[in-house]
């Protein structure tokens, strides 16, 4: 009875703790979203029709925009051997594992340990001794002690919990990083390959005009045999116009090559492995849907990394305030102690509960420097936040004005260069009829290259502003690809986690994680 009576008021002090625990508040600020800056329209949207739902570009291959089977096979690499994908992954699996280390601080440690004793008594201790010092021999003696020991620090104040949604918050973040790294090589990838094709279009342009400088050098020299009002200076000039156009055409070449080198480095490959067949860059830019503003809001991957970031911040203020508030631990220990290995018997065991409380009484304002630091990263993050949005509708505004302007310059400049075009056919036949000078010709051939080299500058720009507002607008991206804070926390267990295989990096939709 005596017993059971002692019992009674540990248990009794347990189960309170434990209730207190169960039921207690989370100290600290709960996350509301911060407003972020955002415009009723695009001010560069002239010319532009609002997309409708089933405008949008398609989730996950935005690409598949532009009708190119190899850009299509080169830029679906990126997400398999991309090293700096590779490496966002990777951080995001590390960001899972901050969330499994701060959920194990709702339980209690346990530790086991086993000691055993082998003492030796030497003959003249006692009348044993006396005995023993007859016959020289002494006594042996083994003591076994198993033992279980415990502490459980109680969550009373919400502190790991709030660490646990600080922690959740950042898994979201990085997740939301991921997708932005991804949005971002591959649109470095699909930019290269536009480059590339440029270089492509204009290695062809400058062997076209070089066989073409090569015919009026031909008609030059003739002329010069023949005696007309033809100098050798020029013939000189004449073949310093091929020798300068295939100098310029190895010199893009080069460029060419470099570019083909980005793309291997972008699908994670060597230079030496990648080999892509010239082809010319034509066509027309696709058609961008562009949504209403505040869709951009759940379509940027960045401005969703960033508004996780908040809530991030926000949950450390309740941790840095726990700190006012008292820790409760409570701590236990089960020992037997016998002669035989196995010694587990009621009537040699050994056992404590306790039940512990600190609470800091000074600290020279420790705690309210480290309470209001986290409030001011907070703000930190809400500014970051805002400036990820305004510098997100810069960027489409940007490459709104852009497309529009450059569009219609290439409208004009290929109307310059038939123009252009023309006006070397009538001087060359001039020429050749001997009515005019030949630095005529020279001047209006000149003319002619740099207005083809505009052109498709026009166009190679067009397509690289079409690339970086797909890019602006998110890609495809929404944030329903995040995973939920229920599905993150569901990743805990008590078990030794295995080595991450890749099959963390989910795409598929899922719920929005409630604010």
């Amino acid at each position: 009875m005596r017993r059971g009576a002692s019992l009674r008021a540990p248990i009794f002090f347990l189960a309170l703790a434990i209730v207190g625990a169960l039921c207690g508040c989370s100290v600290g600020p709960d996350y509301i979203p911060e407003a972020a800056p955002t415009p009723t329209h695009f001010k560069e949207l002239k010319g532009w029709k609002i997309a409708t739902p089933s405008d949008q570009v398609p989730r996950g291959e935005w690409w598949a925009l532009y009708h190119d089977p190899k850009l299509n096979l080169l830029i679906k690499q990126v997400e398999i051997s991309n090293q700096t994908v590779a490496a966002q992954a990777a951080a995001y699996e590390q960001a899972r594992a901050l969330i499994r280390e701060a959920q194990a601080s709702l339980f209690p440690t346990l530790n086991a340990s086993y000691n055993a004793t082998r003492a030796y008594s030497g003959p003249g201790s006692g009348a044993a001794g006396a005995i023993a010092s007859a016959s020289r021999l002494g006594t042996y003696s083994s003591t076994f002690v198993p033992q279980i020991s415990g502490t459980w620090d109680l969550d009373v104040w919400g502190q790991v919990r709030r660490q646990i949604e600080s922690n959740a918050s950042a898994a979201q973040s990085s997740f939301a990083t991921l997708g932005n790294v991804k949005l971002s090589e591959q649109a470095l990838l699909a930019t290269a390959y536009f480059n590339l094709r440029a270089t492509d279009s204009l290695l062809d342009l400058l062997q076209r005009t070089a066989i073409q400088y090569r015919k009026t050098l031909d008609i030059v020299q003739n002329q010069f045999k023949a005696g007309y009002s033809v100098t050798l200076g020029d013939v000189a000039t004449a073949r310093a116009q091929v020798e300068i156009t295939e100098a310029q055409a190895k010199s893009v070449a080069s460029t060419r090559a470099q570019y083909e080198h980005a793309i291997a480095m972008l699908i994670g490959r060597p230079p030496a492995e990648l080999s892509i067949s010239r082809h010319l860059l034509s066509g027309r830019i696709p058609k961008i849907p562009v949504t209403v503003p505040s869709e951009l809001l759940e379509r940027r991957p960045d401005i969703a990394a960033a508004e996780r970031t908040m809530q991030q911040e926000n949950a450390l203020i309740g941790v840095a305030v726990a700190a006012y508030f008292p820790q409760i631990s409570l701590s236990g220990l089960l020992s037997w102690t016998g002669t035989h290995p196995l010694p587990f018997n009621v009537a040699n065991e050994v056992w404590s509960l306790g039940a512990a409380g600190t609470q800091v009484l000074f600290n020279g304002g420790l705690t309210s420097a480290q309470v209001d630091a986290a409030r001011a990263v907070y703000w930190q993050s809400v500014a970051n936040y805002r400036q990820t949005v305004l510098t997100a509708f810069q960027g489409v505004e940007d490459q709104l004005v852009a497309i529009r302007q450059l569009a219609q310059a290439l409208a004009v400049q290929q109307q310059a260069v038939k123009d252009a075009q023309q006006a070397v056919d009538v001087y060359l036949n001039q020429f050749q009829a001997g009515t005019i000078a030949f630095t005529t010709v020279v001047t209006a051939e000149i003319t002619l290259l740099a207005d083809q080299e505009t052109e498709l500058t026009y166009r190679q720009n067009l397509f690289l502003a079409s690339v970086t507002l797909i890019e602006d607008l998110g890609g495809g991206w929404d944030k329903t690809l995040l995973p939920t804070k229920q599905e993150l926390e569901k990743d805990f267990s008590l078990l030794p986690q295995l080595p991450p295989n890749g099959a963390g990096l989910r795409q598929e939709p899922a719920d929005n994680a409630s604010h």
